[in-house]
């Protein structure tokens, strides 16, 4: 694996790097994979313990290089730095030795000369509100990328409601992890459309501030810090919550609610018995130009059912490399408005960067949703 590892160091250091991703496996199969590559073929996969045994002792490192086309022809290039947070580190026992590793990944972004370095999945978490944290740097800027997931989100609720004939004027929203940076900015995006919002976080000072803030545009908000008593109320939910484990259960959520799962990992629990109702990935983008990766990664660090597509949070740091705008357009919590958001879909879209196909964990969903609602 050093020599591989090694390979990919001297590459990075031949050319110009504009954009970094850090990021971590959600899954001990993902983690597996990812070594599996770095291994090399002529090596036999690890046994799944001595993956876990192994893994807490590997550093944040380059994975591989990264090259992403625009449809205007611009090209980035780009890397991948895993943080390799054990999947099973993500509770808030192992925050110190967590936030080190996305330190020390930020680190490796900085040696390269990335532009921009995009802060994806718990990584950002970590960090979000306190860029200070990370390593003195020259050059290099960071976005937490949470606006263009945002976006995402909001245009996969919308687009779910169209294809389910669902209005969402008369629509009840609950959102899971309101006071966080994703959360908050989904509550300022959607609230002028709904006719109710429900926060749930566990932070109630924030709940009241995020509260206080949309009802001052005229928005109806409720608040609430124990899920129970609004789960059977929303027929709208987004799970935004930054869990360590997919453990949310909404067995109480309205018939034929509509349900976006935005975490990373994922927030609801599989035996969640939310039967009638609609679940979807959300947060996720596509980029019509394609990505690239040098050592193949294809299928491993994009595990979903379309080509091509990747969380918002990695794809803003493309969209904002091909653009050529190297700034922290994304930093802090609870400065994600629905005009940064526009700002930051139409610039994605000048390149090709756009919502990809809906799904969960059974495929596609768009489909099944419009054959669902003939037969009402």
């Amino acid at each position: 694996m050093d020599g591989a590892v090694a390979g990919v160091a001297t590459r990075e250091r031949s050319g110009e790097v504009d954009f970094a991703l850090i990021g971590h496996q959600e899954s001990w199969r993902a983690a597996s994979d990812v070594l599996a590559v770095l291994r090399g073929p002529n090596h036999a996969p690890l046994p799944d313990d001595e993956i876990r045994d192994i893994l807490p002792w590997i550093p944040p490192r380059v994975v591989c290089h990264v090259e992403a086309a625009s449809i205007t022809g611009a090209k980035a290039r780009g890397l991948y730095i895993d943080s390799f947070i054990p999947p099973g580190h993500l509770d808030a026992s192992y925050t110190h030795d967590n936030l080190a590793r996305v330190r020390a990944a930020a680190a490796c972004g900085i040696r390269a000369g990335a532009k921009i370095v995009s802060l994806g999945g718990f990584s950002s978490i970590l960090i979000e509100g306190n860029f200070d944290q990370l390593p003195e740097r020259h050059d290099t800027v960071f976005t937490t990328g949470n606006t263009l997931t945002v976006g995402f989100i909001v245009q996969g609720v919308r687009r779910m409601c169209e294809l389910g004939g669902r209005n969402l004027r008369r629509s009840t929203l609950l959102i899971v992890g309101a006071s966080g940076d994703v959360g908050s900015g989904c509550a300022r995006c959607l609230a002028p459309d709904v006719k109710r919002v429900l926060l749930g976080a566990r932070n109630v000072e924030r709940l009241r501030g995020l509260a206080t803030e949309l009802k001052s545009d005229g928005a109806t908000v409720e608040i609430a810090t124990d899920l129970r008593q609004f789960s059977a109320q929303a027929d709208i939910v987004i799970c935004a919550a930054s869990l360590a484990s997919p453990s949310l259960l909404l067995d109480r959520i309205a018939p034929y609610a509509l349900v976006c799962d935005a975490g990373y990992p994922k927030n609801l629990a599989s035996r969640a018995d939310i039967s009638d109702t609609t679940i979807f990935f959300g947060g996720l983008g596509q980029i019509a130009g394609g990505m690239k990766f040098k050592p193949d990664f294809q299928g491993i660090l994009n595990r979903h059912p379309f080509p091509d597509v990747a969380h918002g949070c990695l794809l803003e740091g493309m969209a904002l490399a091909l653009e050529g705008r190297f700034e922290p357009f994304s930093q802090g919590r609870g400065f994600i408005t629905p005009q940064r958001v526009k700002e930051m879909e139409t610039m994605a879209a000048r390149h090709g960067i756009c919502l990809a196909p809906l799904y969960n964990a059974d495929g596609a969903v768009e489909d099944g949703l419009v054959c669902r609602v003939a037969a009402r």
